[in-house]
């Protein structure tokens, strides 16, 4: 039996990015301007991740790098 580190990292999923344009979108159509709808998105998408990063260090500290033991297959 072989150990294998999970990687825990966050990703930012290509559905997020959809997202996060689709609100730029819609906040343009409304009459925003690009730009500060642009700003406004991003700025908002900034403080989440890092307020979710914040919380998990506080509630993980020490269990980040846990490893995850993985079944080896038998050859025949």
């Amino acid at each position: 039996m072989s150990c294998r580190h999970k990687d825990t990292g966050p990703r930012l999923a290509l559905w997020m990015l959809v997202a996060l344009g689709d609100i730029v979108l819609l906040l343009v159509s409304a009459g925003l301007s690009a730009p500060v709808a642009v700003l406004g998105v991003v700025v908002l998408a900034v403080a989440g991740v890092a307020t979710w990063r914040l919380a998990r260090r506080t509630t993980l500290t020490g269990r980040a790098g846990a490893p995850v033991p993985v079944a080896t297959r038998r050859r025949a």
